[in-house]
């Protein structure tokens, strides 16, 4: 009996044993390890490795010892890939779901200055001169390129709080926070942008008591909306509206709706630099309600943004809005900041932004000046 019983568990522990070694055996199988792609340099040297991308005559290849390295095409000899990618000539306008017939997508082994593309199946091989290829690419890449993101998808931006607290003969309170989201469509930017969506808001509040003294309090707020559609690369025309609060002026509520043109002067990976001309109608309402007015106006803009090394993040913005039918009415607006990461997702945030407004109800400063400090937490 006791020796049935252990043929028995025997069995079983066999069984699992096969079972266990199939279902591995069939991840195996299914799951093939992809060869690394491998490049040859005219001077024979060698590397394996990655393809990235590549972005007219310059190559950029993932090396698994020296790292990421970026070459010009004319010092490839040789570069093999079992991967598939999406080729793009120069001249090809792409849009989305319009990329069929078009683009070259597959396998591709590159000699003699030109890119074999075997699409696999019963379709031929396609060849492409490098001198002609503008975009090499990752198919996944490329297929989350060509997708149109639907209006909760595809947004960036980051969260900025910072707070202080005293508790004394005077107490005070103070609190300032800020969010900024961006949508851009295509996702990557190695195609040219077809349209850009931007929400930004901002707020300080403050406020410091004392006995048998007047509240002290600190009221800002500004919340904006751009939506950009570009006609070119770099020229865009635009829709914008603003709504700004603040109490140290005796402003209560500024509305302003517009539109116009920009222009995109810089565009590197790492600058980027905006300038915009729009006609604005603005709505201003103030504490006292006599100093309340519609203004007719333009607004003249620029906006520049810098990736420094350690991935420190400059930002910088300055705007003026004259009014053409009150001409002392006009305002301007101007700020700078730096994101520094710490960890992560995590930044420590420095701003100052400085605001004008030139008709202003008495009593009230002309300028209102804000420098914060925070901790800015990054969205993908």
């Amino acid at each position: 009996m006791a020796s049935k019983r252990s043929f028995s568990r025997l069995s079983v522990s066999l069984i699992a044993a096969c079972l266990a070694a199939a279902s591995l055996y069939g991840q195996a199988k299914s799951e093939p390890k992809a060869e690394p792609d491998v490049l040859i340099f005219t001077n024979g040297e060698k590397l394996i490795g990655h393809l990235v991308r590549s972005t007219g005559d310059k190559v950029t290849f993932k090396s698994d010892m020296a790292g990421e390295v970026t070459v010009e095409w004319k010092q490839i000899q040789e570069l093999h890939s079992s991967q598939k990618y999406a080729v793009i000539q120069k001249g090809v306008q792409l849009h989305a779901h319009e990329s069929d017939g078009k683009v070259s997508r597959g396998t591709i082994a590159v000699a003699d200055q030109k890119i074999e593309v075997r699409p696999g199946g019963d379709h031929p091989p396609q060849t492409v001169a490098v001198a002609d290829a503008a975009y090499v690419v990752d198919d996944a890449a490329f297929e989350k390129a060509m997708h149109r993101p639907g209006i909760f998808e595809a947004w960036k931006g980051a969260l900025t709080g910072g707070a202080s607290l005293v508790e004394a003969t005077q107490k005070s309170n103070t609190f300032t926070g800020s969010i900024g989201l961006i949508r851009a469509a295509p996702t990557e930017n190695w195609l040219d942008p077809r349209n850009r969506t931007i929400v930004d808001f901002s707020t300080s509040y403050g406020k410091l008591t004392q006995p048998n003294t007047p509240t002290v309090k600190t009221s800002i707020y500004h919340a904006d909306a751009e939506r950009d559609e570009y006609f070119t690369g770099r020229v865009f025309g635009f829709g914008q509206l603003a709504y700004d609060h603040n109490f140290s002026q005796g402003l209560d509520l500024q509305q302003t709706y517009g539109g116009g043109i920009g222009w995109t002067a810089i565009k590197r990976p790492n600058q980027t630099l905006d300038l915009r001309a729009s006609m604005s109608y603005v709505s201003q309402q103030f504490a006292g309600s006599a100093k309340n007015q519609n203004l007719v106006g333009s607004t003249f803009a620029e906006g520049y943004q810098r990736t420094l090394p350690h991935g420190i993040l400059f930002n910088e913005q300055v705007s003026v809005t004259p009014a053409w039918n009150n001409t002392r009415a006009y305002t301007a607006a101007g700020g700078a900041g730096l994101t520094m990461p710490v960890f992560k997702r995590l930044s420590l945030a420095l701003s100052a932004l400085d605001t004008f407004l030139n008709d202003p109800p008495a009593g009230f400063k002309k300028n209102s000046f804000q420098f914060t400090t925070g901790v800015t937490y990054t969205l993908h």
